[in-house]
């Protein structure tokens, strides 16, 4: 085998191990097409569960609000007077929407200094230690979706001060996502993947 086809070869096995999908998978209201469809999904979530404890339904609720499970994702630009680009809402980036001080705090805490927000091993881990730590910081369950959500999206400091208590949106969104997380849990147990 010629040296360049070894080296071709090699790039594209290293390339297919942190596989991202920039994509939304089909039927996103049913979590076990969901696993079926992205096998490694399964293996980071369960791998997370493991590690920090989270539920499996609770990461894949979570994700499915950040992202749709998209590796890719981003919030909206801003313009200014419609047209001119101002740039990006935040820099929450990839399947957790992690902003970017966040993701380095988890990054130094884990000694994961590789850790990419597009790797939904990656990604699911961030969850679980964000989650985990939400568990001992402000004493939340890790099967406690609503709340969980509320601290990931509005920072641990920013839950323990209420700030999630004046925005209803906020509220409603965090209830969809119980709602989800409700119904992930029931499809997991029926194919036995929870």
């Amino acid at each position: 085998m010629s040296r360049t086809l070894r080296t071709i070869l090699c790039v594209l096995l290293l390339a297919s191990c942190g596989a991202t999908y920039n994509s939304a998978p089909r039927n996103m209201d049913n979590a076990c097409s969901i696993l079926s469809q992205r096998p490694g999904f399964s293996r980071a979530f369960q791998s997370a569960k493991r590690k920090w404890g989270v539920p499996v339904h609770v990461q894949m609720a979570t994700i499915h609000q950040e992202s749709k499970f998209i590796g890719n994702a981003r919030t909206p630009m801003r313009y200014f007077l419609g047209v001119i680009p101002r740039g990006r809402q935040s820099s929450a980036y990839g399947y957790a929407q992690a902003l970017d001080g966040t993701w380095a705090d988890y990054r130094r805490a884990t000694g994961r200094f590789g850790a990419r927000r597009d790797n939904i091993n990656d990604a699911a881990d961030f969850m679980g230690w964000y989650m985990n730590n939400s568990k001992n910081k402000l004493g939340l369950s890790l099967s406690d979706t609503r709340n969980q959500y509320l601290a990931y999206h509005e920072g641990q400091t920013g839950y323990s001060r209420g700030s999630h208590r004046k925005k209803a949106w906020l509220i409603d969104v965090a209830d969809k996502v119980q709602t989800r997380s409700n119904m992930y849990e029931r499809q997991l147990a029926s194919c036995g993947k929870s």
